[in-house]
């Protein structure tokens, strides 16, 4: 059986390049880089080398990236660490009800705290109005979070407007306003300039360009004071104690090399697929919507709901003609709620348990939409055939 993987929002496959770049340092290169020896100097050289090349991928410097487990990671230091270091100036956070839920749960924990925190909607489209961030912004806010691009239905957030209203905000009240983004499913994905787009610190992750799991870091612009994550070393500049990962940080740095070498070609191989795919499932299925922006969307990103079935049955039938894909965040895949995501754009319960996510990367083909376009549509006719909601309504 012919297997094709569309799920790459959830995780990618190690390039071979990364693997081979990380192979060493399982082995003869294993060091501590903490240790004043030629083994330490070795492997500290190395997590240096990823370092810069982690900050070359979003035009930010070396010594404002610290690196971390991944994104979840990310997030809660960036959103517990500025709210520790920062309540006595202000308990007030602005972030948006789509974020991922490494977002959103620190957010909930920090209410408990006596935090305040304000979730702004989006439209039918899951955009955020920079106009709605400047309405909540008050005297008390200390951070604003808003993820780059959505993990569930690809849209991509106007940050660059949203910077601007919180810096003006920040000129004419005199307030330090911190804002941070969780550009998880952009990094690599779409082009990131720190310096253009202006936020204070940013989350990323390496098991979504190609590189290995349970690594990541944090874009710390240099200036923003945030408490430390973890304590008990002087790793990282004292912000995250632990011995280094050395052979994922390697693996990791090249990931991003591969992807600033590649991005601009990247870009346009899955734009093409998605676009295609796009138009071939709307085309072929009746009664099917794409969910998010049409176009401000990532490249990869294929997000749809059929009506009168539910989701799970089409990825059960999908995943036995070898083809995998989701209903949205493999972080909340053990769940049988709605989407919040879909809710948050408009969709009833009923249209938002009926959706899928197709997620293509690098190794996807022609060949391999032309075949979920054909063998998708049958499934959805199989399954409204059997379906009485379908059968209620008329068909």
């Amino acid at each position: 059986m012919k297997r094709i993987y569309l799920d790459y929002a959830a995780t990618t496959p190690t390039h071979s390049d990364v693997f081979a770049a990380m192979e060493p340092y399982f082995g003869e290169k294993f060091g501590n880089p903490s240790s004043i020896h030629s083994f330490g100097r070795e492997t500290r050289s190395a997590v240096e080398k990823a370092r810069e090349q982690v900050a070359a991928l979003i035009s930010a410097k070396p010594e404002e990236i610290v690196f971390t487990s991944g994104g979840t990671e990310s997030n809660n230091f960036a959103l517990n660490g500025i709210a520790e270091i920062n309540k006595t100036k202000g308990n007030h956070l602005i972030t948006s009800r789509i974020e991922h839920p490494a977002v959103l749960e620190p957010c909930q924990h920090l209410e408990k705290q006596g935090f305040v925190v304000t979730y702004l909607p989006v439209d039918k489209d899951g955009l955020i109005n920079s106009d709605d961030v400047k309405k909540a912004i008050t005297d008390k806010t200390i951070l604003v979070s808003i993820m780059m691009a959505n993990n569930e239905i690809g849209v991509i957030e106007p940050i660059e407007e949203i910077n601007r209203v919180i810096k003006d905000k920040l000129e004419k009240q005199g307030q330090k306003i911190y804002f941070h983004v969780d550009a998880v499913q952009a990094f690599g994905a779409i082009p990131i300039d720190v310096n253009k787009l202006g936020m204070d610190l940013l989350s990323c992750s390496g098991h979504k360009l190609y590189g290995p799991k349970g690594v990541g870091a944090l874009y710390i612009r240099k200036g923003t004071r945030i408490a430390a994550f973890m304590r008990g070393g002087h790793q990282e500049k004292n912000r995250r104690a632990s011995t280094e990962n050395v052979p994922g940080l390697v693996g990791f740095g090249k990931a991003c090399e591969l992807a600033l070498r590649e991005l601009d070609s990247r870009v346009e191989h899955l734009t093409g697929l998605r676009d295609k795919l796009i138009k071939g499932l709307l085309d072929k299925i009746p009664e099917t919507q794409l969910n998010g922006h049409p176009t401000r969307r990532l490249p990869n990103n294929v997000n749809v709901s059929v009506r009168y079935i539910e989701g799970e049955s089409m990825l059960l039938n999908l995943d036995m003609e070898g083809i995998a894909a989701s209903t949205g965040s493999a972080c909340t895949s053990g769940t049988l709620d709605p989407s919040h995501v879909l809710l948050a754009i408009g969709l009833p319960h009923e249209i938002a348990h009926g959706s899928v996510r197709f997620t293509l990367g690098r190794l996807t083909t022609q060949e391999d939409i032309d075949h979920v376009l054909d063998v998708f549509p049958k499934i959805v006719e199989k399954l409204r055939a059997m379906s009485p909601l379908y059968k209620k309504g008329g068909k």
